[in-house]
């Protein structure tokens, strides 16, 4: 169950940024647990602004360094360790795994594995506290502003892989030469390869099967979203989660279960 005072909120982008941006989210806890939670890959590429205090974050080294107040997420292909320590409130987009690359300014493949620091690009916007319906209407009108002047676009071939991965089909049919030439593309627009990609979209069908009022237990919701056997989601969830299934439902607490409860299962994706 949630703590008390803690909200996760979702909230659908305007038309004209569909193409771009798959949910607006806010999350606020007014006395979060202080204890470490581990975030996975979802395969989409996020901007998050803290209005209240900053998450820390484990480093390489083992040491909790507070994050910016506002950070690009790049593509993660390994679990994201962090804790709160005050009062947590934030405002986020999540970018389409191929979304955020003309927003960013730079290759998307710059990025993974790394929460860059935005900052002084968002200096001049300071959601309210507490009315997210008002912090979500304030970045919307900012993005939508970048949008325009920015000349957004979708390469059509990048996106066709990611229907094709996120609808579990087969890849569409390519020579060699395409192939070679949609791996480059792909490293620019969305930070990893397609076949990670899909492994990371399977990954995260666990959970759409291990909530709501439907749910499964681990090893049935694993099959449902495409694995052949227990041993292989397994291997998925050291790789992605750095733990097992058992242990991560039962350590897991705050932003980590907030984000996880949602469904993944995306809508048709939007052509520019």
């Amino acid at each position: 169950m949630p703590a008390s005072g803690e909200r996760y909120e979702e909230f659908e982008p305007p038309a004209s940024l569909r193409p771009f941006v798959r949910t607006i989210w806010t999350y606020a806890a007014a006395s979060p647990e202080p204890t470490v939670q581990r975030i996975a890959p979802d395969g989409c590429p996020e901007l998050v602004v803290d209005i209240a205090a900053p998450y820390e974050e484990q480093g390489p080294d083992g040491v909790f360094r507070l994050q910016p107040r506002a950070l690009f997420a790049g593509q993660m292909t390994k679990p994201l360790a962090m804790r709160p320590v005050g009062a947590v409130q934030l405002v986020a987009v999540r970018f389409e795994p191929d979304g955020a690359r003309d927003w960013l300014g730079q290759p998307l493949a710059q990025a993974t594995d790394r929460r860059l620091d935005m900052v002084e690009r968002l200096s001049g916007l300071q959601p309210p506290a507490g009315d997210p319906a008002a912090q979500v209407e304030l970045l919307t009108r900012w993005l939508e502003a970048q949008r325009r002047a920015g000349a957004w676009r979708i390469d059509p071939a990048v996106r066709a892989e990611i229907e094709a991965a996120e609808r579990d089909r087969p890849s569409p049919a390519r020579s060699p030469t395409e192939h070679r030439a949609l791996q480059r593309r792909f490293r620019d627009r969305v930070g990893v390869p397609p076949r990670l990609l899909r492994s990371i979209v399977r990954f995260r069908r666990v959970f759409d099967h291990t909530s709501g009022p439907e749910a499964l237990g681990w090893l049935e919701a694993g099959l449902e979203a495409g694995y052949f056997d227990q041993p292989q989601m397994a291997r998925d969830f050291r790789r992605f989660l750095g733990c097992t299934a058992t242990d991560w439902a039962r350590e897991q607490v705050g932003l980590a279960r907030a984000i996880a409860s949602q469904s993944y299962k995306p809508g048709p994706l939007s052509q520019a």
